[in-house]
């Protein structure tokens, strides 16, 4: 029997679950396959990157700073310079497994050291002369990368199948896939920032549940006639965000690899701010922008800065330690009245050269490259290139080609292009929130290198943003394979379509897999796969 008791006891129930459906959207179903799903398409991509994986067993690129760098922090604690007077060439110091080819001076270096001791992590594992070892953490790091990304499309667009879409995309991309396999610090930009973007999506859900149930009852206290009356006041506080705490962290260590990761830090920053405004607006909260700032936002602020601020700062912990880091000194010999420790002060001054050395980079390079070609991929970045003429490791004709060139699967990035317009569009006219978070990765990662065209860069810097043009490739083919209310023909003609395109995406990088991997080809076919002469 159904008493009124029952029944207003049921009413929050249910206001909760509506508002909460309203605000956080559509979950699929079966946590099942929203893993096994993603962890098949992860299996392939990371056996893919750790084959063969110490393939060449030589420094590649620049390899040589960054492995010479993490095995210096391995026997010293910081960043020690090559002994010049060692007879061997930098390559052959590096590989002579002792320690006494290092020098006495400490090396200047221009990045932060969280991925160099990221690196150092594999040398430690494997050995400091392993090829393997010291491509180990990259390799992991980007077959980890492909999961969150499966993970994270699955989150945002309710759906297991584009969620393994978006894995297999980046799974597949070239310029993704030789990071992968490359021990340089831009994948490590790009593993922190989708780390800590992937936290905030889930900060965003289950403080838009909190939000939720807190207005309902809010509501039912009040004695509100119905569930979408105005709730006065700035809304209801939502506690401690663990999933934010996360993100900040996250984002430190980003930011702690190399300086671009600031630029996540404030993107991401300002993007789960406007998500707490726009849910206490969807919530009905009367003073929702104010309650945003002021609930959500100030908050935010004054717990994600600082976390993030003190983990790159820990990340110096091998600097402030010893005695023997570069310019460790410094303060002692320019005394100061000032309040700041002088360990500070050195280490200002440190980040002062360091950034005198960015903007004044103007070096020639016959790959440095202008951001606006990037994504059209006008000018991929050669990692390694060995002629071989015949007889020599299996060339069967009178001239080999043997090369790593960080290629992106030309479909993909093509398309990566038109699916930019495509979430401006949708989010100035729609207000998508999805394209709004995707549009926030990529001008992070990719937009302030637009500032810095007259320096010397490349276009191997595009890796921090390939996992948000992979997220915007999905979205578009999401709209191309249509709505689940859509008829079946309509589903059949999309999904043949979408599919379609991943195919040719995986097909044209198994063409490109050669020049990818370092493998011995007649010089023809590695000239066949030059598309324009700008590769070349």
């Amino acid at each position: 029997m159904t008493t009124a008791a029952t029944t207003a006891a049921t009413q929050p129930s249910t206001a909760v679950e509506k508002l909460r459906t309203h605000l956080v959207g559509y979950r699929p179903s079966g946590r099942l396959w929203g893993w096994l799903g993603p962890l098949a398409v992860t299996a392939v991509g990371g056996f893919l990157r750790f084959w063969h994986l110490g393939n060449p067993h030589q420094l590649v690129f620049d390899e040589t700073y960054y492995v010479k760098q993490g095995s210096s922090f391995l026997d010293y604690g910081y960043e020690r310079s090559i002994d010049p007077s060692f007879s061997g060439t930098p390559d052959t110091a590096f590989t002579h497994g002792t320690t006494d080819v290092w020098g006495q001076a400490a090396d200047f270096v221009v990045h932060p050291p969280v991925g160099k001791w990221m690196i150092a992590g594999g040398e430690w594992i494997f050995g400091q002369d392993s090829s393997f070892g010291w491509r180990f953490t990259v390799a992991l790091c980007g077959t980890l990368s492909i999961l969150m990304t499966a993970r994270i499309a699955r989150r945002m667009f309710g759906s297991t199948l584009l969620g393994c879409v978006a894995g297999v995309l980046i799974a597949f991309d070239g310029h993704h896939f030789v990071h992968s396999r490359t021990s340089l610090l831009d994948l490590f930009v790009m593993f922190w920032a989708l780390a800590a973007f992937g936290a905030l999506l889930i900060d965003r859900d289950h403080a838009r549940e909190r939000l939720a149930v807190a207005v309902a009852r809010a509501r039912s206290s009040a004695g509100s006639a119905t569930t979408n009356a105005r709730l006065a006041g700035y809304g209801p506080g939502l506690g401690l965000r663990p999933w934010r705490l996360l993100a900040a962290l996250c984002l430190g260590l980003c930011c702690g690899t190399k300086w671009s990761g600031v630029y996540f830090l404030a993107a991401f920053g300002l993007m789960t701010v406007l998500w707490d405004v726009g849910a206490r607006r969807a919530a009905g909260v009367e003073r929702w922008f104010a309650g945003g700032l002021l609930r959500d936002g100030v908050p935010a602020f004054l717990t994600v800065v600082p976390i993030a601020l003190l983990t790159y700062l820990a990340s110096w912990t091998g600097w402030f330690l010893t005695k023997g880091g570069w310019d460790r000194e410094w303060a002692k010999a320019h005394p100061s009245d000032s309040w700041v420790p002088d360990a500070l002060r050195g280490l200002w001054h440190y980040h002062q050269e360091m950034y005198h050395f960015h903007v004044t980079l103007f070096s020639d390079h016959p790959y440095k490259t202008n951001p606006w070609s990037w994504m059209i991929q006008g000018r991929p970045t050669s990692f390694f290139y060995e002629g071989k003429t015949k007889g020599q490791e299996g060339c069967l004709v009178d001239q080999c080609s043997k090369a790593i060139t960080s290629i992106g699967t030309p479909t993909l990035w093509w398309g990566g292009v038109a699916a930019v317009f495509v979430l401006l569009a949708m989010w100035a006219l729609r207000r998508d929130w999805r394209a709004g978070a995707i549009l926030a990765g990529l001008t992070a990662g990719y937009l302030p290198w637009f500032a810095f065209q007259h320096r010397t860069i490349y276009s191997f810097y595009a890796i921090a943003f390939v996992p948000w043009m992979v997220l915007g490739v999905t979205y578009v083919l999401g709209m191309v394979l249509g709505p689940r209310t859509a008829s079946p023909t309509r589903r059949l003609v999309g999904a043949v379509v979408s599919g379609s395109y991943v195919v040719i995406c995986v097909m044209l990088f198994f063409f490109f897999w050669p020049v990818l991997t370092a493998q011995v080809i007649p010089y023809a076919q590695w000239a066949a796969r030059m598309w324009f002469p700008s590769w070349i």
